[in-house]
């Protein structure tokens, strides 16, 4: 008998999604050294926006934090008309293209290019592309293994994005049972969770994020009040201020939404969602306020974790610009002036300065997701 090490075991194994990218990429390099970079972007179908998700070149990354239109992509966009991988086996001349991405690639000196569209049952979800240091080296049979690696590192990627969405089912699921139904809107979620993310984006140099945290970012705030489905409809519902009594029975959702969280997560199996820290976190601490005020612990400043005083931010102004049975909506100057009070009192001074620095992709987002009225 002899012995073999599996190469990518890691790949069944409970370890983050950036690891398995990494450890598929090390496999490749064994049989083709050319493949100096694999990275997958992700698509959003309500913005169709693509965007930068996970990479296997570590620090050596042209495309870091990075967004874009699909329809900005031109030859992106035909291959998923076309539904098949793309062959680039000459990028030199990339350098001198139009388009931000392609530019950014070319500088970097990738020779090749082989792009993937991802499907899950038939939707587009994103790509995967393999950038190599030399040209001409994507043959017919390289191309026939590599595929291979393709399809693994995509399920790989399904598996974390389906997971995310059980649990994201199981809450609404959880809501329409209860009868209880939170006055937010749909849209208020789409605006806040773009908000998020682009608050998490303009902070990403200096708290060190990359591209997969601030996607947990955008997928995880749409939850954060999940804890509300615990709160009586005569509380949750009332058009008037809320006594003493109702706002301490309010504030419980905070905890009710973390332990849902971890409850959910041990019935359904998901503990290894990547981030799921984030998540909790989110649920838990985003009413923190970072001069000690806020609950359900009263954290103060770099105390309370960065995802939540990112969410609260968002939160925070899109309830300032939406209207609700109690007030009407503010202007953005309004809510902007408003958030500046709360710079370094409730509210992280970083977050409020990076959403505000940020204005003309807020006003961008809160034409895309208007109210149904």
């Amino acid at each position: 008998m002899t012995e073999h090490t599996d190469g990518l075991a890691v790949l069944s194994s409970n370890t983050p999604l950036k690891d398995k990218l990494v450890s598929a990429h090390n496999s490749l390099r064994a049989n083709f050294p050319f493949i100096a970079r694999v990275a997958v972007a992700i698509y959003d179908p309500a913005t169709s926006i693509l965007k930068t998700y996970i990479h296997s070149s570590g620090k050596d990354n042209p495309l870091e934090h990075y967004q874009s239109s699909l329809e900005d992509a031109p030859s992106l966009k035909e291959i998923l008309k076309k539904g098949k991988p793309r062959v680039i086996n000459n990028m030199l001349t990339f350098e001198n293209g139009k388009n931000e991405h392609t530019k950014r690639l070319g500088r970097q000196g990738y020779a090749a290019s082989y792009t993937m569209p991802m499907f899950n049952n038939g939707v587009f979800f994103g790509f995967i592309f393999f950038n190599a240091n030399e040209t001409d080296v994507f043959t017919e049979s390289v191309l026939q293994q590599i595929d291979i690696y393709g399809h693994i590192i995509s399920l790989s990627v399904i598996n974390e994005m389906a997971s995310i969405q059980t649990l994201s089912a199981a809450i609404k699921t959880t809501g329409s049972f209860t009868h209880t139904r939170d006055p937010e809107t749909g849209s208020h979620l789409d605006r806040m969770s773009r908000y998020s993310r682009l608050i998490a984006t303009s902070l990403a140099d200096k708290y060190n994020l990359d591209d997969s945290y601030i996607e947990h970012i955008f997928m995880f705030s749409p939850l954060h009040d999940i804890g509300k489905i615990g709160i009586p409809d005569n509380i949750l519902l009332k058009p008037e201020k809320l006594n003493d009594a109702e706002k301490t029975i309010m504030q419980t959702h905070a905890r009710k939404g973390r332990d849902m969280i971890d409850e959910l997560l041990e019935n359904f199996n998901l503990g290894t969602i990547e981030y799921i820290s984030v998540l909790r976190n989110i649920a838990e601490f985003h009413h923190e306020a970072v001069n000690g005020s806020g609950y359900p612990c009263g954290k103060k400043g770099d105390e309370i974790p960065l995802e939540a005083r990112i969410i609260a931010v968002a939160d925070v102004f899109d309830a300032l610009t939406s209207k609700r049975s109690y007030k009407d909506a503010w202007d953005n100057i309004t809510a902007i002036n408003t958030l500046k009070t709360m710079a370094g009192e409730t509210l992280d001074r970083d977050c409020v300065n990076a959403l505000i620095s940020n204005i003309d992709e807020v006003e961008y987002i809160q034409q895309q997701f208007k109210e149904n009225l």
